[in-house]
C-alpha cells in the first residue's frame, strides 16, 4: 500500500481463511500510518523515513509494502 484512500470509500477485504471484512478508507489509512511508525522506528529512521545514522550505512528499502489488517479491526 503506498497511498491512502479517501476516508468515506468502503474496501472489502477477503481473507485467506475466507472471511471478509470492510473497513473504511480511514481505517486502512490509520492502519498503515501505525504500520509504518513502527516500520520507521523498528530501522532507526526518523519521521519522514530518512536515516539519521552515519553515510557508511545505506537504507535500499524505505518503505512498507503490506499492512497488517484483521476481520473485525475498529472503526
Amino acid at each position: 500500500m503506498s497511498r491512502h484512500y479517501p476516508a468515506s470509500v468502503r474496501i472489502s477485504i477477503t481473507f485467506t481463511d475466507g472471511t471478509t471484512g470492510e473497513f473504511s478508507g480511514q481505517t486502512l489509512n490509520n492502519a498503515y500510518d501505525a504500520a509504518l511508525a513502527d516500520f520507521r522506528a523498528k530501522n532507526d529512521l526518523d519521521a519522514r523515513g530518512y536515516s539519521r545514522t552515519s553515510s557508511g550505512r545505506t537504507n535500499s528499502g524505505n518503505k512498507i509494502d503490506f499492512v497488517p489488517v484483521h476481520p473485525g479491526m475498529g472503526e
